[in-house]
C-alpha cells in the first residue's frame, strides 16, 4: 500500500486545459492573426493560453495546427532585417557621431543586434530603437 501511494505522489499529474493552438501552419517570421487560432482543450504544461497575447506577435520557429505555442516560440515583430541598410547612432552628452551601416541579423526595437560600420568595415553591437535605428553602446 506504501508503495502505490509512493508511485502516485511521484507521478507528474497533467491536466486538460483550454489553450491556443494555430489552425494552419504558421511559418517562421510572420505576424500572427486572430484568424491564425483557435481554442482547444488539450493536455500542455506552459503552453500560451491567451489569443491576445498571441495576436500581433511574431512566430520565431514554424507553428502547426493543433499544437501547443510556448512563449519562447513568439516574440515581437522585427523592424530590421538581416543585410538592412540602417543608421548606426552613439550619442553621448558632448559628442553625437551618426553613420550608415548594415545589419548583420534581424530583430525588434529594444534587441541587441550586430551591425558593420560601412565606412571603417568595423562590427560593432548595438540597441534597435523603435525608430529603427541602431544606438551603439
Amino acid at each position: 500500500m506504501r508503495i502505490l501511494f509512493l508511485m502516485l505522489a511521484l507521478m507528474p499529474l497533467t491536466a486538460m486545459a483550454e489553450i491556443v493552438v494555430p489552425n494552419r501552419t504558421i511559418r517562421a517570421k510572420e505576424v500572427i492573426s486572430a484568424s491564425d487560432l483557435e481554442i482547444r482543450a488539450v493536455e500542455a504544461q506552459g503552453a500560451v493560453r491567451s489569443a491576445e497575447a498571441l495576436i500581433g506577435q511574431e512566430a520565431r520557429i514554424a507553428l502547426y495546427p493543433g499544437r501547443p505555442i510556448r512563449p519562447s516560440d513568439i516574440g515581437p515583430p522585427a523592424i530590421v532585417d538581416r543585410n538592412d541598410l540602417v543608421m548606426l547612432v552613439f550619442d553621448r552628452v558632448a559628442l553625437s557621431i551618426t553613420t550608415e551601416g548594415r545589419a548583420l541579423g534581424r530583430g525588434a526595437a529594444g534587441e541587441r543586434i550586430r551591425v558593420m560600420n560601412l565606412s571603417s568595415r568595423t562590427t560593432v553591437t548595438g540597441v534597435i530603437r523603435p525608430d529603427g535605428q541602431i544606438e551603439v553602446e
